[in-house]
């Protein structure tokens, strides 16, 4: 699975406690030829350090450590590293596991806890910022999935939807003159108006960044129908696209992306200017951590790339230089995924968190954070 299906219900799911081991195993991989070339061997090196972890561990049972294994070694023969991204995260139990491919790079790591490890998923949806499409027509609404360049069709909510037949009344057309038109038909705005039901209730459950995308008439009708499509970012007037396909559907969308992008990075930036004036303000990674472990922060902004390992000290933070820890030999007190942490916490604690540009905050330790008080 990727990022994009990560909702508040799997979360929450994900973060569920269960019975003692359930095992999170973490390790970067690589997108091409020939530095993917080593990854295999990484998985094999992780996989077997958690089953090492599993067997000498005393708190698990001997028909949980052999259940375990059973379900790592299959989660293993599922993962095709030829269409790896830049991070792996794999999740095991005695009865199911799960795959996860990231757009993050994230450390090698194998932790056995009553619950599974979510912080790096967590970071790596946020980092991606998913958006959904609505590609909406008089017989045709269709909602997609995207993240980057990444587009897939989606069937929350009951997507795609299509109206009932209608059936025309010729008697009352030779009668009065009337013709059928779509956008004034009863029909159609009945079908507008479950497709903003649906829309709504989509934006309830996973809001993100919405993109319309249709005809004139089409996207005019929705609006006048009902409220959820208001929700909308950037309105593209352009129809023929509700089956995509996803080329061409990112293609029209890219300029109304840019626009949408260069808004928010001046929005970002008005709002770490105004904090800085009214001292509410925080910059470096020990001063965003503190403000956003005490729930102080309201929006934290990140550099895209910025990653770093630290040692965590009466809840201070202090840079670890050095190559990092091999997996299982971590140092007590190292957090080497710190940033994630924090992007987690934050969001768990109602903070805003935005990723920008790389060099964009240097001047203030490649991470800042505006301040509720």
């Amino acid at each position: 699975m990727e990022t994009d299906a990560l909702t508040v219900g799997t979360l929450r799911e994900l973060r569920a406690t269960r019975p003692y081991p359930a095992v999170s195993l973490t390790m970067p991989t690589h997108r091409r030829q020939p530095d993917n070339a080593q990854d295999a061997v990484r998985l094999r090196n992780l996989l077997a350090e958690a089953e090492r972890r599993i067997e000498h561990d005393p708190e698990a049972s001997r028909r949980a450590r052999m259940a375990i294994k059973t379900q790592l070694k299959a989660a293993a023969a599922e993962v095709d590293l030829r269409y790896s991204l830049d991070g792996l995260v794999m999740y095991a139990t005695e009865r199911d596991h799960q795959i996860w491919t990231l757009p993050r790079a994230v450390p090698e790591r194998v932790v056995l806890s009553d619950s599974f490890l979510t912080r790096n998923l967590v970071a790596a949806k946020a980092r991606a910022r998913p958006y959904w499409v609505l590609t909406v027509a008089a017989d045709r609404a269709t909602l997609w999935g995207g993240s980057g360049q990444s587009l897939h069709p989606q069937g929350a909510q009951g997507f795609p939807l299509e109206p009932d037949p209608v059936q025309w009344d010729p008697e009352r057309q030779e009668q009065v003159g009337d013709h059928p038109s779509t956008f004034r038909d009863e029909e159609t705005r009945r079908f507008l108006r479950s497709v903003d039901s649906a829309l709504a209730a989509l934006l309830a459950t996973d809001d993100r960044p919405l993109y319309l995308v249709g005809l004139p008439d089409a996207v005019a009708l929705l609006k006048e129908v009902g409220t959820a499509a208001d929700a909308a970012v950037a309105v593209v007037l352009k129809g023929g696209l509700a089956n995509g396909p996803a080329p061409a559907l990112l293609q029209e969308l890219a300029p109304a992306q840019k626009e949408f992008a260069e808004r928010e990075a001046e929005r970002i930036g008005r709002r770490l200017v105004d904090a800085r004036s009214r001292r509410i303000f925080a910059a470096g990674l020990d001063e965003v951590w503190e403000s956003v472990c005490e729930g102080r922060a309201e929006l934290v902004v990140v550099e895209e790339d910025f990653q770093r390992a630290v040692r965590l000290s009466d809840g201070h933070l202090t840079p670890v230089d050095g190559d990092a820890p091999e997996a299982g030999g971590f140092e007590e007190g190292i957090r080497e995924d710190i940033v994630d942490e924090l992007v987690e916490t934050a969001l768990d604690k109602g903070a805003e968190v935005r990723f920008v540009a790389p060099d964009s905050l240097v001047e203030h330790d490649r991470i800042a954070a505006v301040l509720r008080y």
